[in-house]
């Protein structure tokens, strides 16, 4: 069988929520017998030099990438405003990319066309008018749902008016788009039922986020006392609010409950804000080389989002290194958890207080929910029974 799959960025290394999905769905694959070739538009803002990869993953695929300029600029959304497209789809589509795109379609007869998120749609036209493959949309989230959030944070009206035209743009974009393909892949269930609402007539099947689990080995905590930390890009505006929100209103309680107490935040694009928070016990990382080795030298995971959609990652890979969750529900959202017993929910600066606190006065409750994480994650997300699971939709799909 022989499966292309395109996607917005390159998935190597994977080092973040998108490529770990993406990387680990092209695992799987070929673990299975699956002939994968690989399409990527490689931004600007989060380009990878190819010359520097050096995976197995890698060398055992066929890839090809166009290098694209995707960033935000004042004229191309002045302009688009006036447009019948949605700007944060609109840059994400060149015509030489879709000329490349079209030359290994023509070169190459693949049962299985996937589409790794909203923003490779614009090239759906390409691959239906050059190949009778199935084609698949994997939807990582509900985008448009994702700025409806922010916008309705967002403070500063005229910035909030705008959020909301293009959170408007994108869910009449989203939806139309949606029926085009011959199956669905969501994230998780709450995103299943969502696209189902909008109106999906085809089928769809849920796919979480994949692990490999020999990845992920843990080393008992000897600390008696627990670190609290984040990992997240701050490019990522909920991330960057939600760690703000922390930051103002929960922190200033929490760290003089103990001298020892430490908070250290990690992950790409820091912003220099968090660099000038007066705190003493707040550990500023920037990012970091190796993120698995970031989570398992540290306790308790903090993860306080007020908007985004589908599922986060790094929640995942942190349950799968037995640590103990304290997220909100916007946060935990996708997850099949247990709050209480495999991590604890906390939407309130109060919640938030009363959840660190307790994990700081009894360190068996937060090894307990770390271990109780492990088993979960382990039964969800393995790479080896979801993998299995796409190839036979794949093989449904090309008998029917």
């Amino acid at each position: 069988m022989k499966a292309l799959i395109l996607t917005n960025r390159v998935p190597f290394p994977p080092n973040s929520g998108y490529p770990i999905v993406v990387y680990n769905t092209i695992k799987g694959l070929l673990r299975l017998g699956v002939e994968v070739t690989l399409f990527s538009i490689n931004p600007v803002k989060n380009k990878v030099d190819i010359e520097d990869i050096y995976d197995p993953i890698f060398e055992s695929i066929k890839f090809h990438s166009f290098s694209l300029d995707t960033d935000v600029n004042v004229w191309g959304a002045l302009f688009n405003i006036f447009s019948n497209q949605s700007y944060n789809v609109s840059r994400y589509f060149d015509e030489e990319a879709g000329m490349l795109l079209e030359n290994v379609l023509r070169e190459n007869v693949f049962d299985i066309v996937q589409f790794e998120g909203l923003f490779v749609v614009p090239y759906l036209d390409i691959v239906k008018g050059n190949s009778s493959a199935k084609i698949i949309y994997r939807a990582h989230n509900i985008e448009f749902d994702v700025w409806e959030r922010v916008a309705m944070i967002e403070r500063f009206t005229p910035r909030r008016k705008y959020l909301q035209f293009l959170a408007r743009r994108l869910k009449v974009y989203e939806t139309d788009q949606i029926n085009r393909f011959h199956y669905v892949f969501a994230i998780s269930e709450q995103d299943r039922q969502s696209i189902l609402r909008f109106g999906c007539s085809v089928g769809i099947e849920v796919f979480p986020v994949a692990l490999d689990f020999d990845r992920y080995i843990t080393g008992d905590s000897k600390n008696t006392f627990p670190t609290l930390f984040h990992l997240g890009a701050m490019d990522w505006r909920p991330n960057k609010e939600g760690l703000e929100w922390f930051l103002d209103e929960i922190w200033p309680d929490i760290e003089p409950l103990n001298s020892e107490l430490r908070f250290y935040i990690a992950g790409k694009n820091m912003q220099r804000e968090f660099f000038d928070y007066d705190s003493e016990n707040l550990v500023v990382e920037g990012e970091v080389f190796d993120a698995i080795e970031f989570i398992n030298s540290k306790d308790i995971m903090i993860v306080p989002l007020l908007s985004g959609s589908g599922m986060r990652v790094k929640i995942i890979e942190g349950m799968a290194m037995k640590k103990c969750i304290i997220a909100t529900s916007m946060a935990a959202e996708g997850i099949r958890c247990n709050p209480g017993k495999d991590i604890l929910i906390a939407n309130t600066a109060d919640e938030f207080y009363r959840s660190i606190l307790q994990c700081l006065t009894d360190p068996n409750k937060w090894r307990e929910i770390g271990e109780n994480a492990r088993r979960t994650v382990e039964r969800d997300h393995d790479i080896s029974t979801i993998s299995k699971k796409m190839l036979n939709i794949y093989q449904k799909l090309i008998s029917a």
